[in-house]
């Protein structure tokens, strides 16, 4: 129950920052909850497999070479999923930056409720 809530949970956030972000659009609330799986499938398989493989750049720019590859994650799966897009990279960096931090409170408030 505990994965299907924080899934519910990551669409709304992708519903919010996509209606108040300009450059990314997404069609309804279905889409956003399909995006939230597939960025969280996206994050479990491809994700650590480009950070082996740009381990070198990481370790060199002290880890912000992640912030590009978390907008290469988005931009993957604005690529996968018809009625979801973002302009241009620097958008996705952003989207990624903000949906991070709303996540996070988000799965606070859920973490609060359970007290």
């Amino acid at each position: 129950m505990n994965l299907i809530t924080k899934l519910l949970l990551n669409g709304v956030a992708v519903f919010v920052i996509a209606y108040f972000l300009n450059g990314v659009h997404v069609d309804g609330y279905l889409t956003a909850l399909i995006v939230a799986v597939v960025l969280s499938v996206l994050n479990l398989f491809v994700k650590p497999v480009l950070i082996v493989l740009t381990l070198p750049i990481t370790v060199v720019t002290l880890g912000l070479f992640l912030l590009i590859i978390n907008a290469l994650i988005i931009l993957l799966a604005d690529k996968l999923i018809d009625g979801f897009s973002v302009n241009s990279i620097w958008i996705a960096v952003l989207f990624s930056i903000l949906l991070s931090v709303l996540q996070s409170i988000l799965h606070s408030l859920l973490k609060d409720d359970k007290k």
